[in-house]
């Protein structure tokens, strides 16, 4: 190789590393804004590490501070709107209402205001919905505080490791059976404060010390005003169907989603 060559790639090598050191320092100072409000307000002292980082958000580790009452908090962040994973936002969002005029309208036109308020109000429905379904007594994290940008909530896990998801959790078929029925018990629960999860699976159900919490609401559905709201609710039931099928465990997914549709179509939930 001649040292013409070598010197280019050398220099190629360089440029690339240069320009990950920018993306990663970006990437830091961006979870850094999005936190300020907490680290102001003395909820949080130190990120310790990312839990995990998904298509809608990253979760990092918190150290909490002493006036918060725990040792550890989950911080939400949410990518911007146009890097998130999710590709069918409408279906999701029928029957929201944007009640204050100039929001919606801006939203409807897709201007740059609009854009920045749909991304505040989808951070929002989530912390709202998690407030009112803990509220209510479901398995999830309790929800602290919100940003237009991020959701400060409680932590499932200890200092070394989250909770894992249940995907990766090998049980026993008893075990296994009692996941699912606290689960359906949420999803009954859910659906008689009108919610649907939309996007439940094994996959954001975190198990830890032998029970199951439930994470991840943004794209969280008011059966009274989604049209869709029978095919989500299926669907979720029918992913846990999946889950305790692989411990021999035999359920009939859209039966049970029937069932209580019907319950809910009728106020008997």
């Amino acid at each position: 190789m001649s040292k013409r060559k070598l010197f280019r790639e050398q220099d190629e090598l360089e440029e690339q590393e240069i320009l990950a050191s920018r993306a990663n320092q970006a990437k830091r100072d961006a979870m850094q804004e999005a936190l300020d409000y907490f680290f102001a307000e003395g909820m949080i002292s130190e990120v310790l590490y990312t839990v995990k980082s998904g298509k809608e958000a990253t979760v990092y580790c918190c150290q909490a501070q002493p006036s918060m009452g725990v040792e550890l908090l989950a911080a939400k962040v949410y990518r911007p709107r146009n890097n998130r994973g999710f590709k069918n936002d409408a279906v999701y969002q029928e029957g929201r209402v944007i009640k204050t005029g100039q929001v919606r309208r801006a939203v409807e036109n897709k201007t740059r205001f609009g854009r920045e308020a749909q991304f505040a109000i989808w951070v929002n429905y989530e912390f709202e919905a998690l407030k009112a379904l803990y509220k209510a007594g479901a398995d999830i994290p309790r929800p602290l505080a919100s940003t237009d940008h991020a959701i400060l909530m409680e932590y499932v896990g200890d200092r070394r490791q989250a909770a894992p998801p249940l995907q990766y959790v090998q049980l026993s078929r008893g075990e296994a059976r009692q996941v699912f029925d606290q689960l359906m018990g949420n999803v009954e629960l859910w659906l008689a404060h009108n919610y649907i999860h939309a996007d439940l699976s094994a996959y954001n159900v975190l198990y830890w010390k032998g029970k199951a919490c439930i994470i991840d609401f943004p794209q969280v559905v008011d059966p009274r005003f989604n049209p869709n709201a029978l095919a989500l609710l299926t669907r979720d039931i029918e992913n846990i169907c999946r889950f305790a099928a692989r411990y021999g465990l035999d359920y009939d997914g859209q039966r049970i989603a029937q069932h209580l549709w019907r319950k809910f179509r009728n106020a008997e939930l």
